[in-house]
């Protein structure tokens, strides 16, 4: 996974923790929604990453 992707998923992931406490405090649940669903994008991107990661592995490239 290249330095720059994993730096961009996990700012997305910390934007989206600071989202959600951010609704949480503040009893915005559409703000909530919008920081759970960024963790959840960031999630997806990091496995596909990792998936790559271990093909470009097996297949030794």
């Amino acid at each position: 996974m290249a330095m720059g992707d994993r730096i961009k998923n996990a700012a997305e992931q910390a934007a989206g923790k600071a989202k959600e406490t951010t609704g949480k405090a503040t009893g915005n649940e559409d703000l909530q929604a919008q920081g759970q669903a960024d963790q959840a994008s960031a999630d997806v991107k990091q496995t596909g990453e990792k998936v790559k990661d271990a093909a470009k592995d097996v297949l030794g490239h």
